[in-house]
């Protein structure tokens, strides 16, 4: 059984996801630049970082590497070939990643726009796919895109996307299209999202510094709730229902629960969750697990990485997460538990990428940053 939940925590809406009364999904409907696409100026060029620093509002300020600079956003004069970003400069930029405490937010001009099916993203080449798809899915996607992917290039030839180009990304969703409705649902998705992208370029070149021309989806809850009907697909849920207000479920004591350092674990081992400026650190230890069997820390480090990944999913970590499982004496259980997290990775919404294990025994992640944390939502 799953259902969606909506509710509020603390004055702030909130879309979850409960599978078997466990919640296993979570995202806050709250005010946010990620996503949007902003007309900026150009404040100041720092050549030893090799970005720019840009205003996207009065007060808002963030930077941009300059290798993430394509010349068909720059709105304010002819940008020809060779030349370079200067101050006073006016550019369309995305906010890729929100301002969190002294950090500016990070922009690009590698726009990109969603589709139902796919991503259409300004400067970029070729054809992609999902890595959540299996194999076989993804060639079959891949290939059914790229067999017109001459002709949607043709198709904008002499508009605002010739310049640059773009690339395209075909979604985990496009997974449930029926193979006699997929190459027509796919290339309808896709030119639309091109058009609009298309358009965005062109209203750029009429509209006034610290514009906003398109406005990402956090405060829209249609669309949290959308992804997290999403989330649940990819757990292979396809029926769930969708409530507004439950006595079943505690929203507001599990979303409490995740913002404690400590996590129980059922073996009766426990987490340790600390939330770092510069990257997360998560510590494994036995508790009341003790157990003569000698593969007792094996079976509470596979325990302990599931509700990992559950937390870090749940608490939308990123960055740097390391993690210090118990110790164990076999190589071969060693192996065994990172094959597991690598898969654990694998199947994580938001790109997670295991970088490997230190000498110490310390396991490595990096996770994108796609939006602030829970505790930075909800400034704690």
């Amino acid at each position: 059984m799953a259902d969606i939940l909506i509710g509020e925590y603390g004055g702030i809406p909130v879309v979850s996801a409960y599978e078997g009364n466990r919640l296993e999904y979570l995202s806050l409907v709250h005010e946010s630049d990620l996503g949007s696409i902003y007309l900026c100026r150009v404040d100041n060029i720092v050549k030893n970082l090799d970005s720019a620093f840009v205003k996207y509002g009065e007060d808002k300020i963030g930077y941009v590497p300059l290798k993430h600079v394509l010349p068909s956003t720059v709105t304010s004069r002819d940008f020809l070939e060779g030349d370079k970003i200067r101050q006073g400069d006016a550019i369309l930029l995305q906010v890729e990643t929100d301002s969190i405490k002294s950090k500016k937010a990070r922009l690009t001009s590698y726009l990109s726009i969603s589709g139902r099916y796919c991503v259409v993203t300004l400067g970029r080449k070729g054809v992609g796919a999902s890595l959540k798809l299996s194999p076989e899915k993804r060639n079959l996607l891949i290939d059914t895109v790229k067999t017109e992917y001459e002709t949607l290039k043709a198709r904008f030839a002499g508009g605002a996307l010739e310049r640059d180009g773009f690339g395209i990304i075909v979604r985990t969703e496009a997974a449930s299209l029926a193979e006699d409705e997929l190459k027509e649902s796919l290339l309808e998705d896709i030119t639309s999202v091109a058009d609009r992208l298309s358009d965005i370029l062109k209203q750029a070149a009429s509209r006034t510094v610290y514009s906003c021309i398109s406005r990402g989806d956090a405060a829209d809850m249609d669309a949290h709730i959308t992804k997290a009907g999403n989330f649940l697909k990819t757990r292979g849920i396809e029926e769930y229902g969708i409530l507004e207000s439950s006595y079943v479920y505690s929203l507001n004591r599990d979303i409490e629960k995740l913002l404690l350092n400590k996590v129980w674990l059922k073996s009766g081992g426990y987490l340790i969750i600390e939330q770092l400026e510069s990257f997360n650190a998560i510590d494994v230890n036995t508790g009341k697990a003790i157990d003569s069997k000698k593969d007792s820390a094996f079976a509470v480090n596979m325990e302990a990485a599931d509700e990992i990944f559950r937390q870090v999913r749940l608490r939308n970590l990123s960055g740097m997460i390391l993690i210090d499982f118990i110790n164990m004496k076999s190589s071969e259980d060693t192996d065994r538990l990172c094959d597991h997290v690598r898969r654990l990775c694998r199947k994580e919404p938001v790109h997670t990428e295991f970088i490997d294990i230190t000498g110490l025994g310390i396991v490595e992640l990096t996770r994108n940053k796609n939006e602030k944390s829970l505790k930075e939502i909800l400034n704690c």
